[in-house]
């Protein structure tokens, strides 16, 4: 009876033609769209984030929580910002586990595998084909989510100006180009995500872990980041890259961790694409039962990126000098000082007071952390800083007092602590309507590398 079956195949596939990768991604492709959970992620990603910022974007209260939540009301390009944030914490791994982490596991599910083997005749084939639809699906999704994000709010608030993470105002065809290479960058660690998906669908078959397992890892990745990690470990981590993306919003950009963090996430896309087609290619098709291997998933699956994950942070140590949490006191300073300086011009302006460079105001902080017998360094929100500064024609140096909330991956937020007529709550006149002092609060970011030259 077994031989009668496995000839039956044979002969079949000895007659059939050969199916190019071509004509198998279109079929990959068809299966996955006729799909109703894909197309519900797809009507979702291309309307839901527009209904979202178009919503907020009408409160009275902004998520000031959230990186460039607080000029949600300035301008439209912020709205796209604050979905791109949401979607490197939970949106996208979220697809990837449910395109990449079920395009293997489905035919499992079904029982096709051998009819599939016989249309197409090659393993190497499926798996390309299978790799190259969901990615496709991939792409699709992520466009959805960066075009609803930026056209909502475009149309719901206007295409104003942006102001930067150091305070530095951003021209609107400025910020639509940043806002679009933030999006480009985070196609990298979605990648990354995406290939541990089709990992986890080859070695765990059937088993819901294989579809969780994106989710699970990028999870695990996010308690991580949080975490007071050295620096070397936090940029050896792919999920690094749905954050460095803020260092295209400062002036100087801070491209060096952004650089890092895409590179990394590519190792990470390559090394795990590679494992899942080893292990597709070693499968047994004739055994009907298969439903993965959990030793096999270990051995060749976990095992191997973890060693990356080290060899990468023994890279990234020596190649960058990055030593401890990478937040020290003199990046804190300069940080909070550039952005002082830069939010006091932008106050100046919307004040009707007499213009002043960056330069004249000569604009420097003094930070501590905690108390004098404290370190000064390292993520805490115990950050006091003294922003000092001269005003042309004027003899008295101006200060100013913030308190401090600095996250382990370098974003920070600093609350005006006095006076109140310089970093106060009251409403200032901006071009979009009444806003908050642009000094009371406002987020800025370390790098935690030295700082960029480009």
């Amino acid at each position: 009876m077994t031989a009668t079956v496995a000839a039956g195949p044979a002969a079949a596939t000895a007659a059939a033609p050969r199916v190019s990768v071509a004509r198998g991604y279109r079929f990959e492709l068809v299966k996955l769209v006729s799909q109703w959970r894909i197309r519900l992620l797809v009507l979702a990603c291309w309307i839901a984030p527009a209904l979202f910022v178009a919503a907020v974007s009408q409160q009275s209260s902004l998520p000031v929580d959230t990186l460039f939540g607080r000029w949600m009301h300035a301008t439209g390009w912020a709205g796209s910002l604050v979905v791109l944030g949401f979607s490197g914490t939970w949106a996208l791994p979220l697809l990837t586990s449910v395109v990449a982490g079920d395009v293997f596991a489905s035919e499992d599910r079904l029982g096709t595998w051998r009819h599939l083997l016989v249309a197409v005749r090659s393993p190497r084939r499926i798996f390309a084909a299978k790799a190259l639809a969901s990615l496709t699906v991939i792409l699709l999704l992520v466009a959805g989510l960066a075009c609803s994000g930026a056209g909502g709010g475009v149309v719901t608030v206007g295409n104003q100006p942006l102001v930067g993470l150091d305070g530095h105002l951003l021209s609107p065809g400025d910020a639509a180009v940043q806002v679009l290479l933030a999006w480009v960058c985070v196609l990298a660690p979605t990648l990354a995500f995406a290939a541990i998906g089709l990992l986890g669908s080859v070695a765990l078959g059937r088993s819901p872990m294989g579809l969780l397992l994106p989710m699970l890892v990028a999870l695990t990745m996010q308690l991580a980041q949080m975490l007071p990690l050295p620096v070397a470990m936090r940029l050896a981590l792919p999920s690094y890259a749905f954050i460095a993306w803020n260092g295209l919003f400062t002036g100087p950009a801070q491209l060096g961790p952004l650089f890092i963090g895409i590179v990394v996430s590519l190792l990470w896309a390559v090394t795990a694409t590679t494992l899942a087609y080893f292990l597709f290619l070693r499968r047994d098709f004739t055994d009907l039962a298969h439903d993965g291997s959990g030793r096999r998933a270990i051995t060749v699956g976990a095992l191997p990126l973890a060693g990356l994950l080290v060899l990468t942070a023994v890279a990234v140590a020596p190649a960058t000098s990055a030593t401890g949490s990478g937040i020290e006191q003199d990046k804190v300073q300069r940080s909070v000082a550039t952005a002082f300086a830069h939010l006091y011009r932008l106050q100046t302006e919307q004040l009707n007071r007499p213009d002043v460079t960056e330069a004249q105001l000569k604009a420097s902080a003094a930070c501590t952390k905690g108390s004098v017998r404290v370190a000064a360094d390292g993520p805490g929100n115990d950050w006091r800083c003294v922003v000092s500064w001269h005003l042309p024609d004027v003899e008295a140096t101006g200060s100013a007092i913030y308190q401090l909330d600095v996250t382990a991956d370098g974003r920070f937020m600093a609350d005006g602590d006095g006076p109140k007529e310089v970093n106060g709550y009251f409403l200032v006149r901006t071009p979009t309507g009444d806003g908050p002092n642009p000094l009371w609060q406002f987020d800025g970011n370390v790098e935690l590398l030295s700082t960029s030259k480009g």
